[in-house]
């Protein structure tokens, strides 16, 4: 399969993207066992929002990040548009 011509900015958002799906993901791991942190849970929360931006920016540019309904298709069908994040 050919992979389409990204633009720098294509992988710059998507590393940006890992990096805050890790900050969650690390702050939930401390939050199951620190669940009184206040700070922590502002910051998760800061994070959760700033992905929820992030996410919707990457979608506008380049087509869905999630399956079963997390993300929308645009028209056409775009779920088969290569090439998928995990494969950059």
């Amino acid at each position: 399969m050919s992979h389409k011509q990204l633009p720098k900015e294509y992988y710059e958002l998507l590393e940006e993207l890992q990096a805050t799906d890790f900050v969650l993901l690390e702050l939930t791991l401390y939050l199951d066992t620190h669940p009184n942190d206040i700070d922590a849970i502002k910051q998760f929360n800061e994070f959760a929002k700033m992905r929820k931006q992030l996410k919707k920016k990457y979608e506008k540019e380049y087509g869905p990040l999630l399956q079963y309904g997390n993300s929308y298709s645009s028209y056409p069908w775009n779920w088969d548009d290569a090439p998928w994040p995990w494969q950059v």
